[in-house]
């Protein structure tokens, strides 16, 4: 990053605002005096003045201004009016509103932790706000509104909170890596064998006692479903009831095959670490059983729980509590301090794709009482450099020019972990009209909402901004989906910028023949007339949008 110097520039830049602030007499005069401001410019002149540092000052003052403008449409009195009558006293708002960021650290911070950008925003503008309120009341100052340099002020910091966090977010925000799909599916394709029950001489004691555990606790519709999917009276076969990995790690090595734990995921702290346990005591080959309650069935049971309007009521800050809080570092302290990790919202895509992700192909999965079981086989090791965001921004790994990767910007229409169930996913219900998985219950309710007004792709703007993306353009790919076009539309594709509006929404084309066939045809007219071609394709695609109802899914 290019520096404009280093402790100079800042102190330069003080002595000529201090200038100003004397040019205009009366009130400055009263506040300032030069040999007050060289203890907080000695502070900050060992602090470089890099270029970032130079854009967030003039953000700030532009910001300023917002706000100032806000205040008085609050007040509703005329801004240009009053911007004549405070311009001294703004100038003066600005220098200390300046020194007291700079001091704090609130344009030179290097972490991007959400509290500590927090804490700097608030440190300064608090200690800035208190300096204003201190020369008001000292001064006299009566002809300045309260309300106006209050309302300022309360409006930038909010503002300020709002668009650093964003940015914290979006440097915190992890790609999402697209070749773990092919992994995935390789591996799977590679090692997918159904489980073997041996036979083998099976001590009667041994049968009557696990039965009588699993009935005391369980129906006789889950023992069959054991029996049915497990060498369950065998004596390489643990039965086990536990939410810690310790009780699994503690188990002797090379002894089971098979591992089937009747404690519920939801109360599981790490869950994991709990599942990467499993992995490493049971052979390549060996099984897994495990048993949740999802998402979907706990809405089910709290709505049937309560009375009517009552059972919303709770729901809803049950989901608060329990499903937002966790995809928010800053709440995220918050739900595990009042819930002990215990009694987790899970939904079906993340649990399937935690699986996958520490090493298991899921084989089957069925309802009985209200719980979901799943019978998992191990086909690897865990993905254990994986952590797939829970957090509501994430950042794809797609392909632009040049061939170059890039990482576009989404909000999150998935549940997580499901970028692992790709080939399970298509394994079950395959390929529906327009490229996209038939009934795929990865994508969550608000995310099927996000999807149908575009809400979703709102992030890419980011994109656009940063010169990745066009308005008009063939759609970003995965490296994965990029892979299924012919080698000819390939190494055209990478010649050009991808877009946010695809020819997609030009030709609704319904396979992956026609998808191909609709990019030649916008790249051979983008050939002989951009700026017309793309002009064309945004008017009739927005007409489709909105009166064809066009959609992609």
């Amino acid at each position: 990053m290019q520096n404009f110097g280093k402790s100079t520039p800042i102190f330069f830049q003080a002595q000529i605002l201090y200038s100003l602030l004397t040019s205009f007499g009366g009130l400055s005069n009263t506040l300032f005096s030069f040999d007050k401001i060289v203890l907080p410019l000695n502070i900050i002149r060992s602090k470089p003045m890099n270029k970032r540092i130079a854009i967030l000052i003039v953000v700030d003052v532009l910001l300023t201004g917002l706000s100032f403008w806000f205040a008085a449409l609050l007040k509703g009195v005329s801004f240009f009016s009053y911007l004549s009558r405070y311009q001294n006293g703004f100038l003066i708002f600005l220098v200390i509103w300046i020194l007291c960021s700079l001091i704090f650290d609130k344009y030179s911070f290097t972490s991007y932790s959400l509290k500590l950008l927090s804490k700097n925003i608030l440190k300064a503008n608090i200690i800035a706000l208190a300096l204003v309120t201190i020369l008001i009341f000292f001064t006299r100052s009566d002809f300045y509104s309260r309300f106006l340099v209050f309302t300022t002020i309360a409006t930038i910091t909010t503002l300020e909170l709002f668009i650093y966090n964003l940015w914290g977010i979006l440097k915190r925000t992890q790609v999402i890596p697209d070749d773990v799909l092919g992994r995935v599916e390789r591996t799977v394709k590679r090692f997918h064998t159904e489980p073997k029950i041996t036979e083998e001489a099976i001590d009667p004691t041994r049968i009557k006692t696990v039965q009588k555990a699993i009935l005391s606790d369980f129906s006789r519709d889950v023992y069959c479903f054991l029996e049915q999917h497990t060498a369950l009276f065998s004596d390489k076969t643990l039965l086990i009831a536990t939410t810690t990995n310790f009780n699994i790690l503690n188990q002797p090595d090379d002894t089971f095959k098979t591992i089937i734990n009747l404690k519920r995921v939801n109360d599981i702290r790490r869950i994991n670490k709990f599942f990467e346990a499993v992995n490493q005591k049971i052979p390549k080959g060996g099984i897994f059983v495990c048993m949740a309650e999802t998402q979907e069935q706990r809405k089910k049971r709290l709505l049937n729980k309560f009375p009517p309007i009552l059972n919303y009521l709770y729901y809803f800050f049950d989901f608060i509590l329990k499903r937002v809080f966790p995809k928010f570092s800053f709440t995220k302290g918050i739900y595990f301090l009042l819930t002990r990790g215990e009694n987790r919202v899970i939904s079906r895509a993340e649990l399937l794709g935690r699986l996958y992700s520490c090493g298991f192909d899921v084989i089957d999965e069925q309802e009985i009482d209200r719980m979901y079981y799943v019978v998992a086989q191990k086909i690897r090791k865990p993905y254990f450099d994986m952590e797939p965001t829970y957090g509501p921004l994430i950042k794809l790994r797609r392909i632009g020019k040049g061939g170059k990767f890039i990482k576009v910007y989404k909000f999150r229409t998935m549940h997580p972990y499901s970028e692992y169930l790709q080939e399970y996913v298509y394994r079950k219900h395959n390929l529906q009209e327009g490229g996209k998985f038939k009934d795929d219950f990865r994508v969550s309710t608000l995310g099927r909402f996000m999807r149908k007004l575009w809400i979703d792709e709102l992030p890419m703007l980011i994109n656009l901004l940063r010169g990745e993306l066009k308005i008009v353009g063939v759609r970003p790919l995965s490296q994965h989906y990029f892979s299924l076009y012919s080698k000819e539309l390939q190494e055209r594709r990478v010649k050009y910028k991808p877009g946010l509006i695809p020819p997609f929404y030009f030709d609704n084309p319904k396979s992956l023949e026609e998808i191909m066939a609709s990019e030649i045809k916008y790249l051979d007219a983008y050939d002989k007339n951009p700026l017309l071609t793309d002009l064309r394709y945004f008017i009739v695609a927005l007409y489709n949008i909105v009166f064809k109802r066009y959609r992609s899914n």
